[in-house]
């Protein structure tokens, strides 16, 4: 099992971890990792990983076998031996990226409440899907309604419930594709705004902004037809 140091906090970018295992393919699994893997429609990060004597950049990251989560390297190098004490260091630019981005799409989500029929994550924008048979009339309200929710610099936070919890409130949930994982008996609800002013609560494993202050100005980009109950909306950072 890896330890997934960027659910206690997204923000670190650099931490040492030891080498527990190489993969046949060449990966590197490490005991606690920085390194988000790809999953819910957010890439892997990016970055690189140093030791005494070598270093090497890390061009992605990926779920391995059981718990575990494989950083790959940009190229084939010598890897730093089973035992070894690395450190690790984000592409953190990039990786804040999609923090931004990601938090803002569950913003669209609520901006836009109808059932997720897909979405991804990029370092200048994100697109969700959704299952809505028309594209919105006003472009203009509900671009604002994004921004107004950025300026209300709401705080961004996480909350842990039980399968069963989820199986009591099922309107949590509004991806229709893709269901949050249920194996380990738990569920890591991202939650924004708080009190009275909750916008929004839903499942995800992602990595998020503290504050929607940070996510900055969004703007609404294209509007695809993608079938006859599919819309995708695609929303850009515009600085």
């Amino acid at each position: 099992m890896t330890e997934m140091m960027f659910r206690d906090d997204a923000y670190l970018r650099e931490a040492e971890a030891t080498v527990v295992a190489h993969t046949p393919e060449g990966g590197i699994v490490l005991d606690r990792t920085l390194f988000y893997p790809t999953g819910g429609g957010q890439p892997g990060d990016s970055g690189s990983i140093g030791w005494s004597g070598g270093d090497i950049s890390i061009a992605t990251a990926i779920k391995g076998e059981g718990d575990a989560i494989v950083l790959v390297p940009a190229e084939p190098r010598a890897l730093p031996t089973v035992g070894s004490v690395v450190m690790q260091a984000l592409d953190w630019d990039r990786r804040f990226a999609h923090m931004r981005v990601h938090t803002a799409l569950h913003l669209l989500s609520v901006a836009l409440p109808f059932g997720v029929t897909g979405g991804a994550i990029g370092a200048g924008r994100g697109r969700l899907d959704f299952d809505m048979a028309d594209a919105p009339q006003d472009r203009d309200g509900l671009q604002q309604a994004l921004n107004d929710h950025v300026s209300a610099d709401l705080r961004v936070s996480e909350e842990w419930i039980t399968q069963a919890d989820l199986d009591a409130n099922p309107g949590m949930v509004k991806t229709l594709s893709v269901q949050p994982p249920r194996g380990a008996g738990r569920i890591r609800l991202v939650r924004i705004g708080d009190g009275d002013n909750v916008v929004d609560l839903q499942p995800c494993g992602g990595t998020h902004v503290a504050r929607t202050g940070e996510i900055g100005t969004l703007r609404i980009g294209k509007i695809e037809k993608k079938g006859r109950m599919n819309r995708r909306v695609y929303l850009h950072l515009d600085d």
